[in-house]
C-alpha cells in the first residue's frame, strides 16, 4: 500500500504559478508509475501528467510547456510545477500512484 497526501494548492491569478506536493509513505524507488490527475466541476477526472520510476514523463495536450511534473527520491514526494496557470486550469488536483492509490485532493482556483 501507499499512502499520499497532497499539498500546495490555492487561489492564484491567471497567469500566476503553483507548485503542488504529494507525499508518499514508500520510497519513491519502489513506485513505477506516479502521476497528478485533476477534476473540475461537472466533468470526469483526467490525466495531467505521469512520470516513471526513471523519469520519463508525459503530459495532457492542455498543460504541455506549462507544467512540469517531477520526483525527489530523498524526499519521497512528487511535484508538479504549474505556470502560466488559466482559468480552465481550475479543479481538485489527485496524487496517484501505480494506477491504484489516490490521495485526498487539493483545489487549484485560477481566478482574477
Amino acid at each position: 500500500q501507499v499512502q499520499l497526501v497532497e499539498s500546495g494548492g490555492g487561489l492564484v491569478q491567471p497567469g500566476g504559478s503553483l507548485r503542488l506536493s504529494c507525499a508518499t509513505s514508500r520510497m519513491l524507488f519502489s513506485i513505477n508509475v506516479m502521476g497528478w490527475y485533476r477534476q473540475a466541476p461537472g466533468k470526469e477526472r483526467e490525466l495531467v501528467a505521469r512520470i516513471t520510476r526513471g523519469g520519463s514523463a508525459n503530459y495532457a495536450d492542455s498543460v504541455k510547456g506549462r507544467f512540469t511534473i517531477s520526483r525527489d527520491n530523498a524526499k519521497k514526494t512528487m511535484y508538479l510545477q504549474m505556470n502560466s496557470l488559466k482559468p480552465e486550469d481550475t479543479a481538485v488536483y489527485y496524487c496517484n500512484a501505480e494506477s491504484t492509490y489516490w490521495g485526498q485532493g487539493t483545489q487549484v482556483t485560477v481566478s482574477s
